[in-house]
């Protein structure tokens, strides 16, 4: 019943996306790709006074990335910059609330890889 709610959030998020699009002036942009399966993810950063004003993404990938990445820019619109960082892959799998199988962990932690380049990018180390 549980896997059931949040199978059908997950499917919500790909069906309907958050923050989805392009920010035509964002601080930082960054695309990532899988390589096994071909996902992309292009995602773009405002930071105004130390913390996310905006974020915004588009892709072309799987239900797992997609939804894992409009839950995950939702979750960080306002935070300060200096937590971004310390988002690991259970922030992202908590959020999913289903068991990922291997295959499909790389999808799902795709959103993460891309926002912590970012981060990177910000600090002046990517």
């Amino acid at each position: 019943m549980i896997d059931d709610v949040y199978r059908e959030r997950i499917l919500d998020h790909y069906k309907n996306p958050r923050n989805y699009g392009k920010i035509k002036k964002g601080s930082k942009v960054i695309k990532v790709k899988n390589p096994s399966c071909g996902d992309e993810i292009d995602m773009s950063l405002v930071i105004e006074k130390g913390k996310v004003k905006d974020i915004s993404f588009s892709s072309a990938g799987c239900v797992i990335s997609t939804a894992a990445t409009s839950m995950l820019t939702e979750k960080i619109k306002g935070m300060r910059v200096s937590k971004l960082a310390k988002l690991d892959e259970k922030v992202i799998l908590k959020m999913l609330g289903i068991p990922i199988s291997p295959v499909r962990m790389k999808c799902a932690l795709l959103p993460l890889e891309a926002l912590q380049k970012l981060v990177k990018g910000l600090n002046g180390k990517g």
